[in-house]
């Protein structure tokens, strides 16, 4: 996994903040409950793009494993949460997915191609985090989340080979564009600690 891993930190465009590290050990039931929100959000992501592109096989196949993975992913955190009796509250989304998808465009292909960089970014930085955080945790979770780098990594490289597999030109200067906003997300202050938040302001809620 160290492999992977150095790669993905090669395709980020930063780091973790450590402020954002601080924070995160500082409120982990919002952390807890945020990740479990991602994972929803990314089984509902996968599950989408295979009810809008029935005619892509390699899509289809690569999806429906992640959908699957994403969800189990988040029983595991709810079961998390129960253990050590944080309540599942609502809380506000982050403004990271929004923040890149804003960028998507709205031609059909440009938009599926888009969208998979998004996906390969947002599980990248999963990966990075949950490494960036792993050593800094109680024994639980410190396994867990090691446990987690493996199958969020590939999720990466399936979401960025099936952008190169569906763009009919290269998508480096997408993807170019796409980590310049990711990294504006993750270096500028941020109201809320989230997730995927950049530097936290104050208090989170």
């Amino acid at each position: 996994m160290t492999d992977a891993l150095e790669e993905i930190k090669a395709f980020l465009p930063c780091e973790t903040p450590e402020a954002w590290i601080t924070a995160a050990l500082q409120h982990q039931d919002i952390l807890l409950i945020d990740h479990a929100n991602c994972e929803k959000k990314a089984a509902s992501t996968a599950m989408n793009l295979m009810y809008k592109y029935i005619d892509r096989p390699e899509l289809l196949k690569k999806m429906s494993q992640l959908a699957r993975e994403e969800l189990l992913h988040f029983e595991q955190v709810v079961g998390l949460m129960l253990s050590r009796e944080v309540e599942y509250r609502f809380i506000s989304p982050a403004r990271y997915a929004k923040g890149l998808r804003d960028a998507v465009r709205n031609d059909d292909t440009g938009h599926l191609v888009d969208i998979l960089i998004v996906g390969a970014i947002i599980e990248a930085r999963s990966c990075e985090r949950f490494a960036a955080l792993a050593p800094h945790l109680d024994e639980e979770l410190c396994k867990y989340y090691r446990s987690l780098l493996r199958s969020e990594g590939r999720h990466y490289q399936d979401y960025l080979s099936l952008a190169k597999l569906y763009s009919p030109e290269p998508i480096e200067s997408r993807i170019e564009l796409f980590c310049s906003i990711e990294k504006e997300l993750i270096q500028s202050p941020d109201p809320d600690f989230r997730f995927h938040s950049g530097i936290p302001m104050a208090e989170s809620n």
